[in-house]
């Protein structure tokens, strides 16, 4: 069957659709946000697919596996097993990186343990390994004549007199030894100063090199060995002439340094196990310690003054304690402020002193415990409050007893540098890297090393070249598909948690590419978020690669490219929501921008297109200045953005967008106006702060992960609904509070399904199945509480209204009113108030989270900065998302969008390019100014693409133009 045929999906709000698409084509389905895309595409489409496959197999693997739940559909014919590949963060363990992801790190684990070569990780020299048959021909290969005095070391460098070594040789019969280098006969008497140094040698034999003295030297390799723990010293030294004597090892040692290395194993570069893991950070690369300025914020203050504040609060008994015992223990004077106290005293205050011995009649001195010293210790043993039931002299008032976080910073490991590893691992090198310094490289530099590598000159032995071709090829293979879907800028050692959600899923894609299945149904969500109008053709080319293997490719996606580049093109709408959930229009594009019902189609056409403004924003003069950023790869950037202008950051991907912007202005904004602790990229400065008094970041998370979370919960609509009908004349006369009005707490709320509407039963290796709850029919409250009205509705009635019908609802009351106009202003009239945070789209959870800005009392002067806002959006959300900010704009307030979509960008006021390209040769800015500047600057690769657009008339411009 050549065609995948779905009739009556019911599926949230599709209504009774029914369509059929081509097999072994990619196909697009567009539409408005919140028009059913998701519904069709993930909801139903891969959610059968996906069920059908798992109920193939045995009824007790199932029950190990997710099973999604039926979708409400009649049928569908001609469906393949289903792989989803969506937005969503990789793994939230700080554990998991780009390499452990993609599974690259197991492979170059495999290949360090195989042909890797260890050197001393003390003094870096080259070790190696011999075998006992290795050590005699290497002996006898001294040529014939040959004397050599084979040795085994007992001590090297070793303090004392050696009596307790010297008494065990002689009770095992051994004649002569050497000490620092001179051979004496063990049976005389021998004394050596204990206060020196000393090497101790054992001679098992003196060897002359002849024909049959193979088995003579083998018996003393052996001997030596066992006695030196696997090392022994062979010396071709004679009376005439002196040699430098060979040590040799059967294990991976430095005989100089005296550094043994573990068997050297794939689990030794593993930074998850304790084999190979840093022991101080254990893996992490990062250590958690106390920073005494965060201790001592203010060194004006003296002692008395509170200048230590984790000894409590100004004129609190705390720290009127803590200063008296200062004063006992250490003699400083609490009056002075602390910046003038001596070195020696602030150190003792902050890491406390060592404890003295008593002497002659003297009492022995304790140690003094400085704060930072406490505090790492309780750090250590997972307390987390400075002071508590083991401290009993400090009291309840102590700042102490509060989260210790506030005085913690999370730094670089200084063990490991950030590297995760033990010293051991990190000492095995292949052409002069160690495992990690692979890990630092951009993904397309990892690639051209490993090919040196695997080349038939590279530095490899033929033996090892031959373990490690497979190794290679597979590696080879795997980085190609990634630098193919656009993104080579990465490292394997970038944490997964730092991706953004279109970095994630083409990390996803390109696993799908490499695993080469045939006739599987790949669901993709929006593949092209995230990603520059460069490299958007290279995104086309791997989806056009899965669908030439014999697959087919569902994708939901917005971008005008994706949608010309497809075989055939759903069109979903007309509008959101309760308004949606019908098909349109569908066919090829050509098709698409001519059907005069389709909603997409106008846009495709060029007959609508957002209006360009003539006239940009300058601002007053005021700007907030970014000196030397050096965050991850931003090489000292100095940057302007003016205030009170619409300013998109722009650049390709892994350029330095979100270094400049999200960990770098954002957390010292945040610190210089709430005095937040969140780590700030390293900079020199930021100027102009000042000019801002509140600051608000808007980015792609979710507004909830569970059914209980809604619109009305997220933007506080609830929490007012629940004071209205708290207020009502019946809920006074019968003593109901705001919290009768909750679904999430008892009181009010349905018992039988605890304030859920629905029941789960667990079918073990079946798909859970919901129920309505009989008790309360679905509405999650009881019958009491159902009983108080306002207008006629009842709380569970007031929550299944749309926002537009709320409006009308709740007109009289102008708190509600304005936070509910919000959300109509950002085009969310149809969404429903108590509508689950699961079934919201990412668009509408954006806008949702605007909308709650919006509403707030805008003071004019807050700075706000967006992630890829239009992530999600219909070229018609994205003209009331333009709308919304520059209404924020327009009250003075400054707005930072970090976005790819070139409409918003010709919008702005004001453009930052970052590049030129991604990773180390990016971190620079490549133009600075209005969209017309931008667009003029050769260097910019985005200003090629926006000088077509604001050249051709307000006409988008595909992203595979030249």
């Amino acid at each position: 069957m050549d065609r995948l045929v779905i009739r009556g999906a019911r599926q949230h709000n599709l209504k009774d659709v029914s369509l059929s698409l081509p097999r072994d084509r990619l196909v697009v389905i567009t539409g408005p946000s919140g028009s059913g895309k998701s519904s069709l595409a993930f909801d139903t489409i891969y959610a059968e697919g996906q069920r059908r496959y798992v109920e193939s197999l045995s009824a007790y693997a199932r029950q190990f596996l997710e099973q999604l739940a039926k979708p409400d559909v009649e049928s569908i014919e001609g469906l393949s097993p289903a792989i989803a590949i969506e937005q969503r963060a990789l793994a939230k363990s700080p554990r998991s990186t780009v390499g452990t992801v993609t599974e690259i790190s197991d492979y170059l684990r495999l290949l360090f343990a195989r042909v890797g070569t260890p050197h001393c990780p003390s003094c870096g020299a080259r070790i190696e390994a011999q075998t006992v048959q290795q050590i005699v021909d290497r002996i006898l290969g001294l040529g014939e004549g040959a004397r050599v005095t084979v040795l085994a070391p007992i001590a090297r460098a070793r303090r004392g007199e050696l009596k307790l070594e010297l008494d065990r040789l002689r009770r095992e019969g051994f004649v002569r030894a050497r000490i620092d280098g001179e051979v004496v006969d063990l049976g005389d008497e021998i004394v050596l100063d204990r206060t020196k140094a000393h090497d101790l040698d054992v001679v098992i034999d003196r060897i002359v090199v002849k024909e049959g003295v193979k088995g003579r030297v083998t018996d003393s390799v052996e001997l030596a060995l066992k006695l030196g723990e696997g090392r022994l010293l062979a010396d071709p030294s004679t009376e005439r002439s002196r040699a430098e004597p060979i040590w040799m090892s059967e294990r991976f040692a430095c005989i100089a340094c005296g550094i043994s290395l573990p068997p050297i194993e794939p689990r030794m570069f593993s930074f998850n196990g304790p084999h190979g893991a840093c022991p101080a950070c254990d893996g992490i690369g990062f250590r958690t310690r106390i920073d005494p300025e965060r201790v001592v914020p203010d060194p004006k203050r003296t002692l008395r003054e509170g200048a230590i504040v984790a000894w409590g609060r100004r004129g609190s008994l705390a720290l009127s304690t803590e200063t008296e015992r200062a004063v006992t223990a250490l003699g400083v004077n609490p009056d002075v402020p602390f910046r003038d106290l001596s070195e020696a005293d602030r150190n003792a205050l902050l890491f406390g002193t060592e404890a003295t011995a008593a002497k002659g009649r003297r009492k022995a001195k304790e140690g003094y415990e400085g704060i930072v010293s406490r505090l790492e210790r309780q750090l250590q043993q997972g307390e987390g409050v400075v002071s508590g039931e083991d401290d009993d002299e400090l009291d309840d008032d102590v700042a102490g007893s509060e989260d210790i976080g506030r005085y913690a910073v999370t730094r670089v490991c200084d063990v490991c540098k950030g590297k995760r590893l033990r010293a051991e691992a990190l000492a095995v090198k292949i052409a002069d890297k160690n495992i990690a310094d692979i890990g630092t490289m951009a993904l397309r530099t990892v690639r051209s090393f490993l090919e040196g590598i695997a080349h038939k000159d590279g530095p490899l032995q033929p033996r090892e070249r031959a373990i490690a071709e497979p190794l290679l090829r597979a590696v080879i293979a795997r980085l190609g598909f990634l630098i193919d879907v656009g993104i080579d800028y990465l490292t394997l050692d970038r944490s997964a948690q730092t991706l953004s959600g279109g970095e994630g899923q083409r990390i996803r894609l390109a696993t799908q590419i490499g695993a080469a299945l045939v006739g599987v149904l790949y669901v993709l969500d929006e593949p092209s978020v995230g990603l520059h109008a460069r490299d958007n053709a290279r995104l086309l080319e791997a989806l056009r690669r899965l669908v030439d293997l014999g697959n087919s490719v569902v994708v939901v996606e917005h971008d005008r490219d994706a949608i010309l580049a497809a075989d055939h093109v759903v069109d979903m709408g007309p509008g959101a929501g309760v308004h949606g959930g019908k098909v349109v229009a569908e066919g090829t594009p050509a098709e698409i921008a001519k059907n005069p019902l389709s909603v997409t189609g106008p846009w495709l056409s060029g007959e609508k297109h957002l209006p360009i403004p003539t006239k940009r924003r300058k601002g007053d003069g005021r700007v907030i200045k970014l000196v030397g950023a050096r965050a991850h790869n931003l090489d000292g950037v100095n940057v302007e953005i003016p205030v009170g202008v619409l300013c998109a950051i722009t650049g390709v991907s892994g350029s330095g967008k979100s270094s400049l912007i999200v960990d770098t202005l954002l957390p010292a904004a945040r610190a210089a106006l709430y005095r937040t602790s969140a780590p700030i990229g390293e900079c020199d400065g930021i100027e102009g702060l000042t000019h801002i008094d509140k600051v608000i970041s808007i980015d792609q998370a979710p507004i909830g992960r569970t059914p209980r979370s809604n619109p009305a919960t997220y933007t506080g609509v609830f929490s007012l609904l629940r004071e209205i009908y708290a207020g009502l004349p019946e809920s006074r006369a019968r003593g109901y509070k705001a919290g009768r009005f909750s679904f999430n707490v008892k009181g009010g709320r349905c018992e039988a399904c605890q304030g859920d509407g629905v029941l789960r039963v667990e079918m073990h290796f079946l798909p859970d199945v919901f129920v309505t709850c009989e008790t309360c029919g679905g509405k999650r409250y009881n019958r009491e509480t159902l009983e108080v009205l306002y207008r006629g509705m009842s709380i569970a009635d007031a929550l299944e209204l749309t926002v537009d019908q709320a409006i009308e609802q709740f007109e009289a009351i102008p708190r509600v009113r304005e936070r509910l106009l919000a959300l109509s202003r950002v085009g969310l009239g149809y969404i429903h108030l108590g509508q689950p945070a699961t079934t919201i789209s990412g668009g509408e959870a954006q806008r949702v989270k605007l909308a709650r800005e919006l509403a707030r009392k805008a003071t004019g002067r807050t700075l706000y900065v967006l992630d890829e806002p239009t992530t999600g959006l219909h070229f018609s959300d994205i003209e009331v998302l333009i709308g919304a900010l520059s209404s924020l704009r327009d009250a003075g307030n400054t707005v930072v969008v970090i976005e790819h979509n070139l409409d918003v960008v010709a919008c702005s006021d004001w453009v930052i390019d970052m590049g030129p390209e991604g990773g180390e040769r990016g971190g620079s800015v490549v133009a600075c100014g209005p969209p017309e500047h931008v667009a003029a600057v050769p260097e910019s690769h985005t200003g090629r693409y926006l000088r077509e657009v604001l050249e051709s008339g307000r006409k988008r411009p595909t992203k595979r133009s030249k």
